[in-house]
């Protein structure tokens, strides 16, 4: 297989299991002059299990801005360059974006080498909604992370998260939140020797009295059809109006004046009233 000069080779290698490797991931390491990696020590096992002796670069996040001058300049003066992450497909969630624009800006190709990624295997066994969006990692702050699940909260389709092990409960909580009635499946360690699937309705999953170990790839199921409404509402206006009528009325007759007017779920609103009146008697 000849490679083409002038060209970063974006190439998917295996999330786990060694053997997911493609035919066409092999030959184009195998004829790269400089491989880079964010971990030299990390991909040394892969590449000697393939037994391919290259030029290792280390290329992360931490020094990606740095390295890329260097990169281009190898690209440019003909040597083949390939872009390799820790697992699976480069760049979704991992270094690279840099790299990419400034291939772009020299007119070097970009070429994808398709391969292993835990975004489409999870997706593929969850059972739910193909029509999908991948978020990555979440914020850690509060409250960024709930204006961030309030937006996606309202987005028709299945998510996929990527999810520290030891933040695993503290995200869970958030979800019985804002994803009230729809299904999650938590995939763990996908095509490892401990891979694991647990399924379940997010109300009903119980919280993980031991941290789970390893990757852990998260997806919530789509929306269903008579929540989307609800879940569209102006939340400021509707509890603006709640605070408004508690001051006179009592919870149930809020409920019932609020939903005279607004297009919003009665058990929606008698929710909001509850935490509302909790937060002011705390």
């Amino acid at each position: 297989m000849k490679l083409s000069i002038n060209t970063l080779y974006i190439v998917s290698t295996p999330i786990g299991n060694l053997d997911d490797i493609t035919l066409r991931a092999i030959k184009v390491l195998k004829n790269s002059d400089i491989i880079l990696c964010e971990d030299t020590r990390h991909y040394l096992k892969l590449l000697n299990n393939l037994k391919i002796k290259k030029k290792l670069i280390s290329y992360h996040k931490f020094n990606e801005r740095k390295q890329t001058p260097s990169i281009i300049k190898y690209i440019k003066q003909g040597r083949i360059l390939s872009l390799i992450s820790d697992a699976g497909t480069p760049l979704l969630s991992d270094p690279g974006k840099v790299l990419i624009n400034e291939c772009i800006k020299s007119q070097i190709n970009v070429v994808p080498i398709p391969g292993p990624s835990s975004i489409t295997a999870s997706i593929s066994v969850s059972g739910f909604s193909d029509q999908f969006l991948f978020y990555g990692f979440l914020p850690k702050t509060e409250n960024e992370l709930e204006n961030v699940l309030r937006t996606l909260s309202n987005l028709p389709f299945s998510i996929i998260f990527f999810t520290p092990p030891i933040k695993l409960n503290f995200y869970l909580k958030r979800f019985k939140k804002f994803f009230s009635s729809r299904k999650i499946l938590i995939a763990r360690e996908i095509s490892k020797i401990h891979e694991t699937f647990y399924t379940g309705d997010i109300d009903k999953i119980e919280f993980f009295e031991n941290n789970l170990k390893g990757e852990l790839t998260l997806v919530i199921s789509e929306i269903k059809k008579n929540k989307i409404r609800e879940n569209l509402f102006d939340d400021k206006k509707i509890i603006n109006m709640i605070k408004k009528n508690l001051k006179k009325y009592s919870i149930r007759d809020t409920v019932e004046l609020i939903s005279k007017t607004e297009t919003v779920n009665k058990k929606l609103i008698y929710k909001l009233c509850l935490e509302i009146k909790n937060e002011k008697n705390t």
